[in-house]
């Protein structure tokens, strides 16, 4: 599958800011079964872009802007070929080993209902991939209507409760505190989905290590795992750890953000 990008993020500043440094994490990496044909990081003004790695082997670009500055918009333009994989992750960057992704975050903590769900939603399978998957679905009929929502901090627990509006990270979030519960080492990821309408922030879902398959893909938003339609971005322990971005500003004032983004599949006829 083709699939063309448009994200675009907007900041605007009630007083002008000194100073931005920022840590994009925009730019997917290659894998056996996702190929960046072009990829483009853009800003609206002077500023310095530094394309590195983070230490969870993601692609990232660091921005370091001079001010004064009052509005900073960055946009990221590409596309990327994907093909369907089972939702198994083929050759792509593992700087970490699989154990590293036990650790607990604050916001994967987990609760006594956390752990009742995860040995209930497993099911009666000894099969780990087939537990995974009935975890996955449990998820999925819980939480059946979740959006792309901006990260709100919320933990795992927290949302788990339900006293809020739960996002794709809400739950892919709650997904990995259910299976480090369980001894599955697992993570956040951050990417986009091809689908019809246009989204106020990126898609996430979770990864599952496996033995004798390796890193999979479970999305609790839809119940199944990642399919051709995803193109993968960012991984980290946890939301906050794999954010589109973050960073630090120099400046008095308060900060208002907007997100534009639209993931369509090329090649489709109307």
């Amino acid at each position: 599958m083709r699939i063309a990008i448009e994200h675009r993020t907007h900041y605007r500043f009630s007083e002008p800011q000194a100073r931005i440094v920022q840590m994009l994490r925009l730019t997917p990496s290659d894998t056996q079964d996702q190929t960046v044909v072009s990829w483009l990081v853009g800003v609206d003004c002077d500023a310095r872009l530094r394309d590195a790695h983070d230490g969870f082997g993601n692609m990232v670009t660091m921005l370091y802007a001079e001010g004064p500055i009052e509005e900073l918009e960055i946009t990221v333009t590409g596309e990327v070929l994907t093909s369907e994989s089972s939702g198994v992750v083929r050759a792509a960057p593992e700087p970490l080993p699989p154990l590293f992704y036990l650790r607990t975050t604050p916001r994967t903590k987990s609760s006594d209902a956390l752990f009742v769900f995860a040995a209930e939603g497993i099911g009666s399978s000894t099969d780990r991939l087939e537990q995974l998957h009935s975890l996955n679905a449990g998820l999925r009929q819980r939480f059946p209507c979740v959006p792309d929502l901006p990260d709100a901090g919320c933990t795992a627990a927290k949302a788990f409760e339900g006293s809020r509006k739960v996002s794709s990270r809400d739950v892919a979030q709650i997904f990995i505190t259910c299976a480090r519960g369980l001894m599955v080492p697992a993570r956040y990821v951050s990417g986009y989905r091809a689908e019809d309408a246009a989204r106020s922030a990126p898609h996430a879902w979770a990864e599952a290590w496996v033995e004798g398959l390796g890193w999979v893909g479970f999305d609790p938003s839809t119940g199944m795992s990642p399919d051709e339609s995803y193109v993968r971005v960012a991984i980290g322990l946890d939301a906050s750890s794999a954010a589109a971005t973050g960073g630090m500003r120099i400046g008095q004032g308060e900060e208002e953000l907007d997100v534009d983004l639209h993931v369509d599949q090329l090649g489709v006829e109307e």
